[in-house]
This record gives C-alpha cells, structure tokens and sequence, in this order.
C-alpha cells in the first residue's frame, strides 16, 4: 500500500495525504478519487501536459518515464528535472511513500 502527500504550489492549499492506495493507479486517478483538483484536459491519456506535477519523493515507485511522456513535459508550464505527467504516474507493486507537489494550476482556471 502507498501513502501519497500531495502538496501545493497555490497559496492558501494545504497538504493532503493519502493513505493506503493500492498499485495500479495513477497519481492522477488517486487525485481524482480523492477530490483533488489536477486537470486533465485530455482525460488521462498522455496527450496533453494538463497533469503535470513534480515528484518530490518515491520516483522508484512510479512506472519510468517515456519518450512520450517526455515530450509531452517539455511543453507544460515550468517543467524541472522532476516533473512528470500524473496520468503516466502509474504506481508499481511494493508499495511505498510518495510525496509530489501540484503547480499552481490558477493560472488555467477559465480556460
């Protein structure tokens, strides 16, 4: 089981963790499940850079980065050496802490 803490770049946001999430989802599912606002233009698919995050902690837990998804980074808003698409971010088998950080995703709101 994971435990994941989502944390934000948008003022006024507090941490939130999430306890005992199974394999098999994405950060973006988990997020979603949990009724934390990531975008998702493309609804998850790798289409787009909408649910770009950071991950702070736990990379070894998540699914490699593809060419795909790498591309797809280098369009979003800010990217760093961390980022990673939350839709790609599929958590593997053993279990774990992951800690990963949401950009401040007001500056889409009214899109």
């Amino acid at each position: 089981m994971y435990s994941i803490t989502f944390n934000f770049e948008q003022k006024g946001l507090a941490p939130i963790t999430i306890s005992n999430v199974s394999s098999g989802q994405s950060i973006l599912e988990v997020a979603l499940k949990n009724n934390i606002d990531l975008h998702h233009n493309c609804g998850g698919v790798c289409a787009c850079s909408t649910c770009h995050l950071y991950v702070d902690k736990g990379e070894g837990l998540i699914e490699e980065i593809s060419d795909r998804e790498e591309d797809f980074i280098d369009r979003a808003i800010n990217p760093r050496l961390n980022s990673r698409l939350g839709c790609q971010c599929v958590l593997v088998e053993d279990g774990g802490v992951i800690d990963v950080t949401l950009p401040d995703q007001s500056q889409f709101l009214g899109e």
